[in-house]
């Protein structure tokens, strides 16, 4: 059967081509920049009811909500379903979904850290999770269709944020094969950061505390994205604000590097940048969280029990689920 191609020579989606549109949440600043704006086009096109937001949890890798001062700052995962919300979205069109497993355990388990070229942590832990949760609607609509079902990925990446994001395509198709067709769209691509910030004073989902100097600051002078608390990809004043932040956190990070002998980073350890966190020079955190919840208290154990067993087969984790998500339906 042949399927007419859903991406188009002007490089504009055609939103009404699509079965499923799938919004990526984070909860970060982009992701409540980029739906706003989704929405925008999703209403002028008249396909709201196609819409389906995604956040895949990091667990206690993710920044928490924190109290301070009688005020409850939320977790990303609660800002994700908040901007959800906020678009208009129903709660039973928010999906969370998650991997058994916590990313830093996998690490731990595998032995190595991701590396610039070889980003295993945002296959595994986020994009082939929410392909996966994909499938039981994909079954329902081919069968109901008679044809693959195309869907549309949104994403907040950035030109901005890096090198790499600057040169990757704004839309663009990511798979086809007989059960799904899944083009992929960066509607805030060309957003500076500047004006993203700017929209955020109106914005009707505040934004996550740790990008303040302290909760409820409103002077976007702490860490500069809201990923993984500890990513390998930030920058090095992120990481010192993140491991004075969360040293219980930055602690089991060290104990897997220690054991397992892969660093954090090629240029940076992390043992050296927690040395480095607690000198003068070093930002001030405004704030260091206890991370005494049951999430820390599992992932320690997850952690300690990968480490008394060898290495995994060094098989690269996302070549691995990537392969499992291509052959799902």
């Amino acid at each position: 059967m042949s399927v007419r191609p859903t991406v188009c020579l002007s490089g504009t989606p055609d939103l009404a081509a699509y079965d499923l549109l799938a919004p990526q949440l984070s909860g970060g600043k982009d992701s409540g920049v980029m739906l706003w704006s989704f929405m925008q086009d999703a209403a002028a096109a008249g396909v709201t009811d196609r819409v389906i937001t995604y956040h895949a949890t990091l667990g206690p890798l993710e920044w928490p909500a924190v109290h301070v001062d009688g005020t409850r700052y939320a977790s990303m995962s609660e800002l994700a379903a908040a901007q959800s919300a906020a678009c208009g979205i129903p709660p039973d069109r928010h999906v969370e979904v998650a991997r058994p497993a916590f990313l830093l355990t996998e690490i731990a388990a595998y032995g190595r850290f991701p590396r610039m070229g070889s980003p295993y942590c945002r296959k595994y832990a986020k994009e082939s999770i929410i392909s996966t949760a994909w499938t039981p609607l994909v079954r329902r609509l081919r069968r109901e269709l008679g044809r693959p079902v195309r869907i549309l990925k949104v994403m907040g990446l950035r030109a901005d944020e890096s090198r790499d994001r600057a040169h990757h395509p704004a839309y663009r198709n990511v798979l086809t094969n007989s059960a799904r067709i899944v083009d992929e769209w960066l509607p805030v691509k060309d957003w500076p950061t500047a004006a993203v910030l700017e929209w955020h004073q109106d914005a009707p989902v505040p934004y996550h505390w740790t990008y303040d100097s302290f909760p409820g600051a409103g002077d976007f002078k702490g860490t500069s994205r809201c990923s993984c608390s500890l990513c390998v990809f930030a920058s090095k004043r992120d990481l010192l604000l993140a491991i004075a932040r969360r040293p219980r956190l930055a602690a089991l990070y060290a104990e897997v590097e220690s054991a397992r002998g892969d660093s954090f980073r090629p240029d940076w350890r992390i043992t050296d940048l927690i040395e480095q966190s607690r000198l003068p020079t070093a930002p001030d955190p405004g704030i260091v969280l206890p991370d005494d919840g049951p999430d820390m208290d599992l992932l320690e154990r997850q952690i300690r029990t990968a480490l008394q067993q060898p290495p995994r087969k060094a098989v690269h984790l996302a070549a691995r689920h990537q392969l499992a998500c291509d052959g799902c339906t």
